[in-house]
């Protein structure tokens, strides 16, 4: 009688305490607001863009191609902001590529002007609005505004800065956490 009555009322401890611990677990709603997330990244090709949700904003993931890291440095007299001063990215992605790995663009895909969502536009692909120098980039069509691979806007557009990069870290040479930036200041 004591065994059945220590089996069942463990039974009963177990199926109190499952509930009770799924409340400490984010629900997708919370995850989506702002919890982290992680991304895989290792499987994209270089000039390849991957968008992922994050406080309800879009991410973008952009795998550059070395020529394109290349081109940033002759851009620099063309953008308001080369140097990435202004607080629109965590410290260590203040630099020309504004990231912490160079091949890797990771940015809030929202315009900072109005907030719409610009396209990403290669160089081989660009439309006749854009110029013959245009090496690609990020084209808002709402109001015009034009960033490069690095998301620094251009000067005499509407937007009045660089696209925003988020907090992020690297978990592994093929993931990374976005919305995430504890460990070893984002460059681990």
């Amino acid at each position: 009688m004591t065994a059945a009555a220590t089996v069942v009322g463990g039974a009963g401890a177990v199926a109190t305490a499952v509930p009770f611990v799924k409340t400490f677990i984010p629900s997708a709603r919370a995850r989506a607001i702002g919890a982290p997330v992680e991304v895989e990244i290792g499987d994209l090709r270089p000039g390849e863009l991957k968008v992922e949700l994050w406080q309800g904003k879009p991410v973008w993931i952009l795998r550059r191609r070395p020529e394109s890291l290349a081109a940033l440095a002759a851009l620099e007299g063309q953008v308001r902001d080369p140097a990435s001063a202004a607080d629109q990215q965590p410290a260590y992605a203040r630099n020309r590529h504004r990231s912490v790995r160079p091949e890797f663009l990771v940015v809030i895909g929202l315009c900072t002007h109005l907030g719409c969502s610009p396209s990403y536009i290669r160089r081989d692909e660009r439309g006749h609005e854009l110029g013959d120098d245009w090496q690609g980039g990020f084209y808002c069509p709402c109001h015009g505004s034009r960033f490069d691979l690095a998301g620094r806007v251009f000067k005499g557009v509407p937007a009045p800065s660089n696209l925003m990069v988020p907090p992020h870290r690297y978990l592994s040479e093929s993931k990374i956490l976005i919305g995430d930036d504890s460990v070893a200041g984002g460059a681990s």
